[in-house]
Order: structure tokens, then C-alpha cells, then sequence
């Protein structure tokens, strides 16, 4: 893990155009070459970002041959492009603060509450609640950003990638969002849909959630451990 402090701006190009302006920002590189970009207020959530797979290339300039006034006074440029799409992000450095690499080792994973960790247990054995004929792919599918709950075969024969929470709120629908844009890019698995599934959902993010193309499932935890029917309702 690569982590830089400095002041910067950054421009994403491709399928969306994304701009931010000079500011002091903090940069992470993770070794899969994806590349984060935090600010000190707001969400915590990064402002703009490239994900794996993608190639992240560095250009450095001699500033006491003021090569970099040629970049409007950057000190660096970092280029990180994606693999499969046109998607391009291009950020600048001028003042760096800090610049410090980490090994953090093989991290174990995410440890989930346990009635998260039911619901998609027993999900994975009553996969036909998604739909007649669905099948279950694996629970705990890897991506490079870490792993969806559950991916499935749907009736019809399409990739269904499912995340499931306790109470899914916004924040939820936007990592089901992240996942199906990176397994939509492996064509072995393309076209994914998502379905986002909790035992509670937000006015809000089921709004979201339906914008993006996703089905909303409401789970009863209590029906799902008797194993008996069940009013799910998909939407």
C-alpha cells in the first residue's frame, strides 16, 4: 500500500467526465495498481478513483530544469488507465508532503455479524428465492476489490451478482454498483445484474437501487431458518 499526501487535481475521462480542482488531498496506490483519491471532509468514501484491472504508469519531472512548469507546475503526473474500457484517470502532483509504501501482508478477509453471515447462508441454499430455475455460482465470489456475497445463474441464464445486508442503505447499493461494473468487464460472466438484498431497505436506496438496474429483495430471517415459505417480494 502506497499512500501520498500532496496537493493535487485529477481529471476521469471515459465513460464519465470528472474533474477536481488544486487541493490537498491524500492518494492511496494499492498493488493491484488501483488508485484512491481522499480529501480531509465529506464522505468517507473516495472523491474519484480508478479500479483493477487497470496499468498505472508514473511521470517524473526535474523541477530545477522546470520541466514541470510544462504541466502548469506539477512535480509528477500519474496516469492510471483501465484495461478493458477507455476509462482514464490523470492525476497531478505538485507539492508532495508525503510519499510512503506499506507491505500490509494477506489480510483475512472481512468477518461479518452472524445474522449477516446466515441470511446469506441460508440464501445460498434457497437460491431459487432470487427466481424459478436460478442457480448458486459460489457464496463469497472474489473481485478485486474484495468479495460479493453471493453470485448466481438466474433463470434465464444471466449473472446475477447479490449483496446482502442487515439494513441496506445507500452505501450498500453503491458497493453492489462497484461489484457488477468489475465483473461485467469479464467476459466469461458478461452481462451481470445485481440484486440487493436485506431484511430492511431505505426509501433511498431502493430508489438508487432500481435507478441503477438492480432488483430489490426483502429477506425474512426468521422464514429463511425455518426453511418454510415465504413473501419475499422482489421489486
Amino acid at each position: 500500500m502506497r499512500i501520498i499526501v500532496a496537493t493535487c487535481s485529477a481529471e476521469y475521462t471515459g465513460r464519465l467526465t470528472a474533474h477536481l480542482p488544486k487541493a490537498k488531498r491524500v492518494l492511496l496506490i494499492k498493488g493491484d495498481s488501483s488508485v484512491l483519491i481522499f480529501s480531509e471532509l465529506g464522505s468517507y468514501k473516495p472523491l474519484n478513483w480508478m479500479a483493477p484491472p487497470c496499468v498505472l504508469n508514473e511521470r517524473w519531472f526535474d523541477v530545477s530544469r522546470k520541466n514541470g512548469d510544462k504541466q502548469g507546475g506539477a512535480v509528477a503526473i500519474l496516469k492510471a488507465h483501465a484495461t478493458k474500457s477507455s476509462d482514464r484517470l490523470v492525476v497531478r502532483l505538485y507539492e508532495i508532503d508525503s510519499d510512503e509504501s506499506y507491505d500490509l501482508g494477506i489480510d483475512p478477509g472481512l468477518m461479518k455479524d452472524g445474522v449477516e453471515d446466515q441470511l446469506q447462508h441460508y440464501l445460498s441454499e434457497q437460491i431459487e428465492r432470487i427466481g424459478p430455475g436460478a442457480r448458486l455460482v459460489r457464496r463469497e465470489y472474489p473481485t478485486p476489490i474484495g468479495p460479493v456475497d453471493i453470485l448466481a445463474v438466474d433463470g434465464n441464464g444471466v449473472t446475477t451478482a447479490i449483496e446482502i445486508k442487515r439494513h441496506g442503505d445507500i452505501d450498500g447499493v453503491e458497493q453492489l454498483t462497484r461489484y457488477v461494473t468489475l465483473l461485467d468487464r469479464d467476459e466469461r460472466l458478461s452481462p451481470v445484474r445485481g440484486i440487493f438484498a436485506a431484511q430492511t431497505i431505505t426509501p433511498q436506496a431502493r430508489t438508487l437501487a432500481i435507478d441503477r438496474g438492480f432488483k430489490c429483495l426483502i429477506l425474512d430471517y426468521e422464514d429463511m431458518k425455518n426453511q418454510g415459505d415465504t413473501d419475499l417480494t422482489l421489486f
